[in-house]
């Protein structure tokens, strides 16, 4: 009797959960698939079940073609955890996921999804006839967007016909990443990645860690530019799609009865299209990446083409020279190339851009592009810019609208049959008559009437602007013919600006600090103004005044405000600006209703401006610029939200290979000074970078730096930061209207990048270059230092603690109450 009681317990249970012993197109919740047991694709085209790859004892769930003798694996679910006998199941479990279980009902893989609305009941698992495995409702149709779960999301080492290769942007999910078996007889991730970046411009890049060693080239329009077989070919199409929901290519066999895939691999063919060659049962590869020795990963280095038929393969840009004439003769061209000649930036006759035939684009990383911009359009936009180093139409067939745009050094350019065409910025003296297209006859009548006419308008306006401004040859007490201060700035007459800003009316007033009062006003043209006066009965200011003057007439970026001109009459003096309706940084970010406006995209992308901003100031402009004002009040918002670093009255110019200076007079805001300048004196552009680094803090955290607000042991929002890292703890660090927004593996990565900038020593601190980089890739992040916590940890001489609590810059003429401006 006592036997019987088991015998039902053991029938019922195999009633109630069946097994799956032979092939089948699906799994029920009711089922499971033993090891030994296979799920086939409808139409007879793709299997699923156990394997053992190559020699290896180990046990792994694939797919693979079910009717081609050679088994090809063409996904993994299981690859980095490997099962080690052959009593593994996969069932639907209650919490509607497919998992794949050991002989000890231990879990050995997930597909980790979340069901809400869906009765874990009406789940099935189903190999469809494309060779995705998806989990959905029973009664769904074979649509997408009704997919719970798909492999097709999460690909090994081989795209199929069918699967989108790119970003999910609604989900945040990355379906680009591929990962090359290890050797033949292991299927788990190597350290050789394939994927998407989500640049402006998005590519394709195949890399080893973090080392990039090849890229497609943009994906733009229909196809890429640089990519080999996006072209029209008999065996398939290419498809690009790029909207607000998802970026992604595609390709699709035109005949059905073909087999063709794309691996991904560790040999010398990193990528290679394979064809089923039935006749002979063989794989035949069909193209290879990367296909020669100038689809290397900047080879020639920057500025310079790879031609592969040519001898030497390399060559500088138009332009340009070799960086080390010593290496480069030697075949070593991984220093690139640097501008020759007497390129000028803005400067007529000095200014202009060599076109480049066929050629794969440049690494985007650096890029800009706009969907609706002529080509004209977009040569005058990167006329406009001086950071703004090449561009080239949008459309890679050369047909259509758009704009791309490159800042900075040029990378991994080369020469390509189906490559579009480049326009280089350079010297417009040394770009020949290439094409033939113009007379010599033409071209010296051309420049001759041109400089007659120069020469008549220049002595007419010579003569015209003596005679009406005979009394306006001084300007901000230095004369005009001084060649030490050209300022090169239109000059308003004091009757435009009293028109512009309804003779300075307090309605206009847009906010004051110690250079004096700013106030908003409309031109006669439409154009809305920030008129910046040197206030009369102010001591201070006039050199700030001046240097600012000087400085912008050389900076051109996105991220720096535009200023418009300025006004020298009688006794005023004053700056006129871009009007940003925005108003200043600050002002969004310690209010406590405007700061939930700031989401961290929005956050995100403006650590990102202000770092590009900066980087150029350091780097791109004509002259190394330290600003040595930085902080939120500075960082002005236009309609769009883009950051723009204001106020240059303190900033210094450096030589070109100068870093560094010393000062007697320390200037600047308490709480954004880095260490060695506070206390010694000595400024660099590490000192930026130091403020930098407390600009991210205050936008991660939405808190001031100065505030006391923080632990009772902390000095400042530095020292809290720093605490909390210590403790392990960073994320507490986020503004409370973030923490629904953000991403925090990106937040977390921004605070570490952050405590690296605000390093004691200044050696130990990022450039702004390499911060960009941080702030753009994933590559690992050195372990941060204790920081400068600054505060409390010296005195300024002549000041109170007292008062250095309540003043907001050393010289008081930074702007700290500011509404639009």
């Amino acid at each position: 009797m006592a036997i019987l009681p088991s015998v039902l317990l053991i029938t019922k249970l195999l009633l109630l959960f069946s097994t799956i012993s032979s092939a089948t197109d699906t799994i029920t919740h009711s089922q499971s698939l033993l090891d030994g047991s296979t799920l086939v694709s409808k139409d007879g085209t793709f299997e699923l079940g156990f394997f053992n790859p190559g020699n290896s004892p180990n046990r792994y769930v694939g797919i693979w073609y079910k009717q081609i003798p050679i088994r090809r694996v063409v996904w993994v679910a299981n690859r980095d955890n490997p099962t080690k006998d052959n009593s593994s199941k996969l069932i639907i479990t209650q919490d509607g996921n497919l998992k794949l279980l050991n002989q000890n009902q231990s879990l050995i893989w997930s597909t980790n999804t979340t069901t809400t609305t869906t009765k874990v009941s009406n789940l099935i698992v189903q190999l469809l006839d494309n060779g995705n495995l998806v989990l959905k409702n029973e009664k769904d149709n074979n649509i997408e967007e009704n997919f719970l779960w798909q492999s097709f999301d999460h690909p090994c080492d081989t795209i199929l016909p069918g699967m989108k290769v790119g970003w999910n942007k609604k989900k945040g999910l990355d379906r680009s990443l591929l990962n090359s078996w290890k050797n033949w007889d292991d299927p788990s991730s190597s350290d050789f990645t394939s994927d998407m970046v989500l640049t402006p411009n998005p590519e394709s890049r195949i890399q080893r860690g973090s080392t990039i060693l090849y890229r497609t080239g943009p994906w733009s329009g229909p196809q890429s530019g640089g990519i080999l077989g996006t072209k029209e070919n008999p065996l398939y199409n290419y498809e690009f799609v790029n909207n607000d929901d998802e970026v992604y290519y595609i390709f699709n066999l035109k005949n059905s009865s073909v087999v063709s895939i794309i691996v991904f691999n560790q040999t010398i063919s990193l990528r290679v299209r394979l064809v089923w060659i039935s006749e002979s049962k063989i794989w035949s590869v069909y193209q290879k990446l990367p296909q020669d020795s100038c689809d290397t990963y900047n080879v020639c280095g920057a500025n310079a083409r790879c031609a592969i038929d040519a001898s030497p393969m390399c060559e500088c840009l138009d332009g340009f020279k070799p960086k080390s004439a010593r290496k480069w003769n030697a075949m070593d061209w991984s220093d690139g190339c640097v501008r020759s000649g007497n390129w000028s930036c803005g400067v007529k006759d000095r200014d202009g851009f060599g076109r480049i035939v066929g050629m794969k684009l440049p690494d985007t990383t650096h890029s800009w592009i706009d969907y609706k911009m002529t080509l004209k359009e977009c040569k005058e936009k990167c006329l406009k810019n001086c950071s703004c180093s090449a561009y080239s139409n949008l459309d890679s067939t050369g047909e259509g609208s758009g704009c791309s745009i490159w800042f900075g050094n040029l990378i991994d350019l080369r020469v390509l049959p189906s490559g579009q065409d480049l326009y280089v910025r350079t010297d417009a003296a040394i770009i020949g008559d290439k094409n033939g297209h113009t007379k010599t006859i033409v071209l010296g009548v051309s420049i001759t009437v041109s400089i007659v006419l120069v020469m008549l308008l220049g002595f007419t306006y010579i003569y015209i602007t003596k005679a009406k401004h005979k009394d306006k040859i001084i300007m901000l007490g230095e004369k005009v013919e001084d060649k030490n201060e050209d300022y090169e700035l239109p000059i308003f007459d004091q009757a435009t600006i009293l028109k512009a800003t309804n003779n300075f009316s307090i309605d206009n007033k847009l906010g004051e600090g110690g250079f004096g009062p700013v106030y908003k006003g409309t031109l006669f043209d439409g154009q809305e103004i920030a008129v910046k006066r040197l206030s009369m009965s102010s001591g201070q200011g006039l050199k700030e005044f001046k240097n600012e003057v000087i400085l912008c007439t050389k900076l051109q970026h996105r991220n720096l405000v535009k200023v418009v001109g300025c006004c020298t009459e009688g006794e005023e003096k004053m700056l006129i600006y871009e009007y940003m309706p925005n108003k200043s940084l600050d002002s969004f970010l310690f209010d406590p209703f405007q700061s939930t406006m700031l989401d961290w995209s929005t956050r995100f992308n403006i650590l990102f401006g202000i770092a590009r901003g900066i980087l150029y100031l350091h780097q791109d402009s004509r002259l190394r610029i330290i600003h040595r004002d930085l902080k939120v009040s500075n960082i002005l918002l236009d309609n769009d939200m883009n950051p723009k670093i204001s106020d240059f009255g303190l900033a210094r110019m450096c030589g070109g290979d100068q870093i560094e200076g010393r000062t007697n007079r320390i200037v600047g805001t308490y709480g954004y000074m880095a260490p060695e300048y506070a206390i010694d004196g000595l400024f660099s552009i590490k000192s930026d970078v130091f403020s930098f680094g407390v600009l991210l803090l205050e936008i991660i955290s939405g808190r001031k730096n100065r505030a006391l607000t923080y632990h009772e042991h902390d000095l400042n929002l530095i020292g809290h930061a720093w605490r909390l890292w210590k403790e392990s703890i960073p994320l507490e660090l986020i503004d409370e209207n973030l923490r629904n927004t953000c991403v925090l593996s990106e937040v977390l990565r921004c605070i570490q990048i952050g405590l690296l900038c605000l390093q004691h020593h200044p050696d130990d601190r990022p450039n702004m270059s390499s911060v960009v980089v941080m702030l753009s890739s994933e590559n690992a992040l050195a372990e941060p230092k204790e920081p400068g916590f600054l505060i409390s940890k010296f005195s300024i001489e002549g000041e109170p603690s007292s008062e250095r609590q309540t003043r907001s810059s050393t010289n008081d003429i930074t702007i700290s109450q500011l509404d639009a401006r």
